[in-house]
């Protein structure tokens, strides 16, 4: 998925929030992110997974936590 195809698909989805997140990273504002792996970002893991590489293309350093027990 194109990084245009991923911004229609949020914005046809109404993820304002990620679509946010990958603009911040466009525009050179977010440069790096903490996750918990077992969450993500997105339920959708094919939308997860192509937003995560979309914001490593930009620059951002992905750095995964360990979950809360």
């Amino acid at each position: 998925m194109t990084k245009s195809e991923l911004k229609q698909v949020l914005e046809d989805k109404q993820m304002e929030e990620a679509l946010e997140l990958l603009e911040e990273a466009e525009e050179g504002g977010l440069s790096e992110l903490e996750l918990v792996e077992s969450l993500g970002l997105l339920r959708d893991e094919k939308l997860n997974d192509a937003l995560i590489q979309a914001l490593q293309e930009e620059g951002v350093k992905i750095t995964y936590i360990p979950a809360e027990e």
